[in-house]
C-alpha cells in the first residue's frame, strides 16, 4: 500500500472519529459512482452530509480545503445525486469538507458546512 493511500485512510479515520463525537452517524465510507468518490455519507437529524476528507502535513502548498477544486466538488455532487436517487433520500443534503492539518506538535481537525453548492 502506498504513503499516499495509508495517510488517505488515517484521515478518513480520524475525521470519521471527529464526526461521530460531534453526534453524526456513519452511513459509508468510501462510496463510489461512476467518476465520483465520496469519502464519508454521514446522517444528522433530517441531514445526509456528503464528505470530502483532505489531510496535509504541511501548509506549504495551502490548507487541506484548498485542494478540492471545481472538477472535484462536481464530481462529489454527481455521486451525491445518484446515491440520494438510489436511497429515495427526501431529507436535506450538504456538502462538507473535514480539513485535518498535522503539525509537529498537535493536529488540527476543523469542518467546513455548506463548503460547496
Amino acid at each position: 500500500m502506498s504513503d499516499k493511500i495509508k495517510k488517505g485512510r488515517e484521515g478518513e479515520e480520524m475525521a470519521a472519529r471527529f464526526l461521530i463525537d460531534k453526534g453524526f452517524e456513519i452511513v459509508e465510507r468510501n462510496y463510489r459512482h461512476k467518476r465520483s468518490e465520496i469519502d464519508l455519507i454521514v446522517k444528522k437529524d433530517n441531514w445526509l452530509i456528503f464528505v470530502e476528507v483532505k489531510l496535509r502535513s504541511s501548509d506549504a502548498y495551502g490548507y487541506p480545503e484548498d485542494f478540492v477544486d471545481y472538477k472535484k466538488a462536481k464530481n462529489i455532487v454527481d455521486g451525491a445525486e445518484q446515491y440520494t436517487y438510489d436511497k429515495n433520500w427526501q431529507g436535506n443534503v450538504r456538502y462538507d469538507i473535514v480539513s485535518i492539518r498535522l503539525q509537529q506538535d498537535q493536529t488540527e481537525i476543523i469542518q467546513i458546512e455548506d463548503a460547496f453548492y
